[in-house]
């Protein structure tokens, strides 16, 4: 017996498209909706302040896939020149148990989160909105831009980052690749105020500091907080018409830990929003946010086309178990 082994780098050449990795991502949140899936909320050790490692373990019977990422996030890493997110995930056979792949879950990890963010826009911002506000430049302000332009037609989009250079770099590539007026802003404020659509992708703190207040949220705009509450205050969360979250029992995992002090009950999961079970947008008024705290299930379904697609290209290396 042997596993497939895909580095870093293999997982990249490989490169799933963005639209691809959207879809494939939907298609489990209405998996999900109709109870077709099994997902225990992650569990985690916390070795440093605001850091983590979690086990996220996933099973989409409609795939014939199931595994797990092990994943850890330091906020520190960043000044050691190292990545913020790094990882491993392992799939596994259904029908024996046995490993078939390991790959890197750095790109994987970035994809899907940013693929999340685009389903739930689909459903829950207006179909017209035209400009974004992207705070924190990172690897996961990058993904999040990239999955909202290919489904949305984006005129403008506002970068803010606590490094002024970070953001600069982000709109100088990003505009490039992808064809957009990228404009950095001085002030976390002037991402939201006017923008149709706004990510905030910092660091996730357990006792964060936030200063995205009431108002700043335009009515009709749909925002999507990947770094949890930690730019939002509960005031502006408890004035949106609708807060959302991609699984409601995970939520209430990390409340239990301590996060989410003053974060109001979301109304739906995107689970029960995708599959219909549950409303989305209703009007254009609507001030929609959608906290994804990032799924488990999201991983193993960008991780086995990955692992297809490496099996039809003859990419990765074989290692005997």
């Amino acid at each position: 017996m042997s596993v497939l082994y895909l580095n870093r780098e293999d997982v990249a050449t490989i490169g799933l498209s963005m639209p691809v990795i959207i879809d494939a991502v939907e298609n489990m949140f209405r998996e999900k909706g109709e109870g077709r899936v099994e997902m225990p909320p992650k569990p985690g050790i916390h070795t440093q302040p605001d850091a983590f490692i979690h086990a996220m373990p996933a099973y989409i019977p409609s795939l014939g896939a199931a595994g797990v990422k092990w994943i850890s996030g330091y906020p520190g890493n960043q000044a050691k020149g190292l990545p913020y997110i790094t990882g491993l995930l392992i799939l596994n056979d259904p029908e024996t148990g046995v490993p078939t792949a390991i790959m890197d879950a750095t790109w994987l990890t970035a994809q899907r989160t940013g693929a999340a963010t685009a389903v739930a826009a689909r459903y829950l911002a207006r179909p017209d909105s035209s400009t974004a506000g992207i705070i924190a430049c990172g690897v996961q302000g990058r993904s999040n831009l990239q999955a909202l332009a290919s489904i949305f037609s984006l005129s403008k989009v506002w970068a803010y980052d606590r490094r002024r250079d970070v953001a600069t770099t982000f709109a100088t590539e990003m505009a490039d690749s992808l064809q957009l007026q990228i404009e950095v802003v001085d002030e976390p404020r002037a991402a939201v105020v006017n923008a149709d659509l706004v990510v905030t992708s910092g660091p996730i703190l357990k006792a964060p500091t936030p200063v995205i207040d009431v108002d700043w949220l335009a009515p009709g705009a749909f925002a999507s907080p990947v770094d949890f509450d930690s730019y939002w205050t509960g005031a502006a969360l408890h004035q949106a018409d609708k807060l959302a979250t991609d699984d409601i029992a995970q939520l209430d995992h990390y409340r239990e830990a301590g996060y989410f002090g003053d974060t109001p009950e979301p109304y739906a999961d995107l689970g029960q929003i995708v599959a219909g079970h549950r409303p989305g947008r209703e009007s254009r008024d609507e001030r929609i946010i959608s906290i994804n705290l990032g799924l488990a299930l999201e991983d193993i379904a960008t991780a086995m086309p990955i692992y297809q697609r490496a099996l039809e290209l003859g990419i990765g290396t074989r290692l005997p178990l």
